[in-house]
């Protein structure tokens, strides 16, 4: 690691040297761009990518050195992290052959495809006391950070169930459609709200797990619907959903607790919610209910509604998706230089137990 001068004068700043496995939508449209205007903590030292042309474009906007294969890029480098960014069936045998090497890895999600390939990677960060971190964006996205402040200021009252919906109609042909290759939408897009779900749930213990998965209209022959339902007694229940056949989507995010609930999108929520004390005293009866004519009745009271509103707000160079991305990558530098990660592998391991269970319950696609 190479000390800089960071920008607030004597405070120094650790810039740790970078190398990027892949040059695809992940390798460069997401990470590479990010860590190019992260230039004070981090340096893109090398990427390493199979098509010649994604080599000298890297060259060219990176000022890196480039090559054909990530063992060339770790012989002709010293590098601080890794970013394993390969196609999803290769995050696995390429991150345990990283860390067996002594390197830090950040990994794209899905990190692998079973908990025992999960359990040889935290073995093997362990053994060589690296760090090992996976892609999980998600746990800073704006609005869901807001909807956990929400439910912790205790507002809703007792929570009761969470529904997080990522879906919309689409068709798909590409290698991500494919079982062979960690494909369909449980592991493209799943490790997103499925993290986001096992932190709502907040516990270390798994959960019961109902799972209905269908191939709509994929061209695959992995699932592109997927309905999930997580429950833990004592808990809230989650649902769960990401499908490729809702030609009309809706809210995003839906929360209901015993004195209210909340609704919204990643770019704006709203909630509403009574205060108990300031509720009518009511208590059970068993008897008919009369309205004062005399007149067969139905409950009815008046509750006085409070209301809460948020709406997105980002550094103004920086999208959403490009904030909770730097947010993971300041993450990952504190704990590199001494801290700790805020997102474990044990956390990610819980997911792919869930994934699992999934899939074995949906024998019809997953024989």
């Amino acid at each position: 690691m190479t000390d800089i001068t960071g920008k607030k004068g004597d405070v120094r700043v650790r810039n740790l040297k970078v190398g990027i496995i892949g040059q695809g939508r992940s390798g460069r449209d997401i990470h590479a761009q990010l860590l190019a205007k992260l230039g004070e903590y981090y340096t893109i030292a090398a990427v390493a990518d199979s098509m010649p042309e994604r080599q000298r474009l890297a060259e060219k906007e990176y000022g890196c050195r480039a090559y054909a294969t990530w063992e060339d890029m770790l012989n002709g480098e010293e590098l601080d992290l890794v970013v394993n960014a390969s196609p999803s069936h290769q995050h696995y045998p390429i991150t345990l052959a990283l860390l067996n090497r002594g390197l830090h890895v950040l990994c794209e999600k899905p990190l692998a495809k079973t908990t025992r390939e999960v359990d040889d990677l935290i073995e093997a960060a362990n053994r060589s006391g690296k760090k090992l971190a996976i892609f999980q964006n998600s746990r800073y996205q704006p609005a869901y950070v807001q909807i956990r402040k929400v439910i912790e200021s205790g507002v809703l009252g007792r929570i009761v169930q969470i529904d997080l919906t990522m879906s919309g109609f689409a068709r798909r042909w590409d290698w991500q459609t494919l079982q062979s290759n960690n494909g369909g939408n449980l592991m493209n897009t799943g490790p997103h709200p499925l993290d986001q779900a096992l932190q709502l749930l907040g516990t270390d213990e798994l959960p019961d797990v109902t799972c209905i998965m269908e191939r709509a209209n994929t061209f695959g022959d992995a699932e592109d619907y997927v309905k999930l339902i997580l429950r833990k007694p004592g808990l809230p229940t989650i649902d769960l959903e990401i499908s490729s056949c809702d030609a009309f989507p809706h809210a995003q995010f839906k929360v209901q607790g015993t004195n209210g609930g909340l609704h919204g999108t990643a770019d704006r929520l709203e909630w509403k919610y009574f205060k108990p004390e300031e509720a009518p005293d009511q208590k059970l009866t068993t008897e008919p209910l009369f309205d004062n004519k005399g007149m067969p009745a139905y409950c009815k009271e008046s509750l006085t509604w409070h209301t809460g509103q948020w709406a997105i707000s980002v550094p103004e160079d920086r999208t959403a998706f490009e904030f909770m991305t730097e947010s993971l990558y300041m993450m990952l530098h504190r704990a590199l230089c001494g801290g700790e990660l805020e997102i474990t592998p044990q956390q990610v391991r819980q997911q792919l137990w869930v994934m699992e269970e999934c899939r074995r319950q949906n024998p019809h696609i997953y024989e």
